[in-house]
Order: structure tokens, then C-alpha cells, then sequence
């Protein structure tokens, strides 16, 4: 037969789901933070410029995907320029 917890017990458990909560929330506003994802989306495409060069620590296999990401990127702005442009 288990015992019944105290109000102690509960009291501990109910603390203890407040603080798990209270990180959870704080770690998901950071996360969500426009500058937080402003600098990671910075982070990431300076990651990409620097793969697509010749560093020669760089993998052939992320040199081609930054490449190929690059190019893309680069396709896509040429379309997007170009649509506007007709548009005028």
C-alpha cells in the first residue's frame, strides 16, 4: 500500500513544476527574440559565405552545399528584382 503524499510532498512537487515551467518559458522567449534570430540568421549566412570560399578547413561537402545554397539565394533575388522591375 503507498502512502499519501504530505503537503509537504506537494507543496515540494508543485515548486519544483514552477521552476521546470518558468526555464521552459524563459528558454522559449530567447529563443523568439527577433534579435536572437536576427543574429543567428547573421551567424549562419557569414557560416555560409565563408564555406562557399576556399578555406582549406572547410569540407569539400559544405563547400558545395554553401555553394549551392548561394546560388540559389543569388536565383531567387535575380527573379525577385526582376519582377519588380517589370512592374514599373
Amino acid at each position: 500500500m503507498t502512502k499519501s503524499p504530505t503537503p509537504d510532498d506537494l507543496e515540494a512537487l508543485l515548486e519544483k513544476n514552477r521552476a521546470e515551467l518558468a526555464a521552459t518559458i524563459d528558454e522559449l522567449t530567447h529563443r523568439l527574440n527577433p534579435r536572437v534570430q536576427l543574429a543567428d540568421c547573421v551567424t549562419r549566412a557569414k557560416k555560409l559565405v565563408h564555406d562557399a570560399g576556399m578555406d582549406p578547413a572547410t569540407t569539400t561537402q559544405d563547400r558545395n552545399h554553401a555553394r549551392k545554397v548561394l546560388g540559389i539565394a543569388a536565383a531567387a533575388i535575380t527573379v525577385v528584382a526582376a519582377a519588380v522591375a517589370r512592374r514599373r
